[in-house]
């Protein structure tokens, strides 16, 4: 059996929306072989990185970046699950298990949501994860479009994980 790990931070009732649909797609009825842990960011841990096949990362962008539990999800794993710094602190090229290993990124804002992506993907980056699928980008309001994204994004992960 493959794992989906969901990292999320969701305080408002629009996180919560795309994360309620990313969970829906990660559980699909057609996608076979795939358990499916939904983690708050704060609650997250390197066992459950290094135990996953694959990540769902979501996050509202806060001030131009993600939101401070998902960095403190990052923060707190970073060098556990075999991320990678240089000599002057900057991301290195990681060798670390969870190397190649699939993401899916989905992010809410009201105003911009670049900054955001752009400090997961980094950090995503010196892990050594591929990106799985686009970056789900909400700004405003959420509606059934926007929840049928998080779905198919979700599921999308999940389904790259049974190959």
């Amino acid at each position: 059996m493959r794992t989906l790990l969901l990292v999320h931070h969701s305080p408002t009732k629009s996180m919560q929306a795309l994360t309620d649909a990313a969970i829906r797609g990660a559980g699909d009825d057609e996608i076979e072989g795939v358990d499916v842990l939904v983690r708050p960011a704060l609650e997250a841990t390197a066992d459950d990185v290094l135990a996953a096949d694959g990540y769902l990362l979501g996050t509202p962008a806060n001030f131009g970046y993600m939101s401070g539990a998902l960095k403190h999800f990052f923060d707190s794993t970073f060098l556990q699950v075999g991320g990678a710094l240089d000599p002057s602190g900057a991301a290195g090229e990681s060798e670390g298990q969870t190397v190649k290993r699939p993401f899916g990124l989905y992010v809410h804002g009201r105003y911009d949501t670049t900054g955001a992506v752009r400090s997961v993907e980094s950090i995503v980056g010196a892990l050594g994860w591929r990106k799985g699928y686009d970056v789900l980008e909400v700004m405003g309001e959420v509606g059934e479009p926007e929840l049928e994204s998080a779905y198919e994004l979700a599921g999308t992960i999940a389904a790259l994980l049974t190959v």
